[in-house]
């Protein structure tokens, strides 16, 4: 018997439909899932933590105003130093202040003591080379010594550095013991215009004012100029006592005045001489007076 063909089972249910975006799974679970469960477990923690706890802006408020006054009390306690330590500073300043003005007071009167005393050995010196000699023989004695003031013709010369004189010259033929100027005037070329000048004549010689004797010393001391150990500045002005003109023509003439003519010409070195009918040089502040006596042999018998 030819059974009937069988039909497909006929469902009590119908079938759900399927969602439009059905092949777009990926994409839909990003979308329904957007938090991933850690972040939310995290942040459910730190809410849970928090419940007993500040808000976090209020904390920070309250650090910030403990930081500001932290700071406010170290200022006011630096400003409280500042002023109990004030008045100590001043007090301490005014002290060392009135002991240099004391030690000043000090200094200056042991420097007006020792000028007198000077001058009262420079009149004794005097009077003992007057006592020793008398007559002219003293008074030359006196002006070679350089222990009385001389005046009388003369000449003035006056040496000075160049005009735009530097501190330093590579290659510079005057360059030795470590002066490399070559427009500056140096004690060696005093030296030479002093002894020049005695060579030439003249009776007496001083330079700004310093009496120059047979005991006196041209030296260097850096860069700066001495004269019996006193510094002097440039212009540097050379008075010499004796035969005016001609002392003026022999000493140009001299090898001492050539050396002075070729600094000018080649450095740049400033000179000027010029005759004078009355030069006025002061008297050595200290002259040491050294008395020599004849040697005598005995014979032998």
């Amino acid at each position: 018997m030819c059974g009937m063909p069988q039909q497909p089972p006929v469902r009590s249910t119908p079938a759900r439909a399927s969602r439009p975006d059905a092949s777009m799974s990926l994409l839909t679970n990003v979308m329904d899932h957007s938090l991933d469960d850690g972040y939310a477990e995290a942040a459910a923690r730190k809410r849970a933590e928090g419940v007993g706890g500040l808000p976090r802006t209020l904390r920070s408020k309250l650090g910030l105003a403990a930081g500001l006054v932290l700071a406010a009390l170290v200022v006011t306690v630096g400003a409280a130093q500042a002023r109990i330590a004030a008045p100590v500073v001043a007090k301490e300043r005014e002290e060392l202040i009135d002991r240099i003005d004391s030690q000043t007071e000090a200094a200056d009167e042991l420097e007006d003591t020792v000028d007198e005393l000077r001058d009262d050995v420079s009149a004794r010196q005097r009077e003992a080379l007057r006592e020793s000699g008398g007559g002219d023989q003293a008074e030359l004695v006196g002006i070679l010594a350089g222990a009385v003031e001389v005046h009388g013709p003369g000449v003035k010369l006056v040496v000075d550095d160049a005009e735009e004189a530097s501190a330093g010259g590579d290659g510079d033929p005057r360059e030795t013991s470590g002066f490399s100027d070559t427009g500056r005037v140096r004690d060696r070329d005093m030296q030479r215009v002093v002894n020049g000048l005695w060579a030439s004549g003249a009776e007496a010689v001083s330079v700004n004012g310093q009496r120059l004797t047979a005991l006196s010393a041209i030296r260097a001391a850096g860069e700066a100029i001495l004269v019996d150990n006193k510094p002097l500045v440039p212009p540097y002005t050379v008075l010499a006592v004796g035969d005016g003109k001609n002392l003026s023509t022999r000493f140009q003439d001299s090898p001492d005045g050539l050396y002075l003519h070729a600094l000018q010409e080649n450095f740049g070195v400033r000179t000027a001489i010029s005759v004078e009918k009355d030069v006025r040089v002061p008297a050595a502040p200290s002259v040491i007076v050294r008395t020599a006596e004849p040697r005598t042999e005995k014979g032998t018998s």
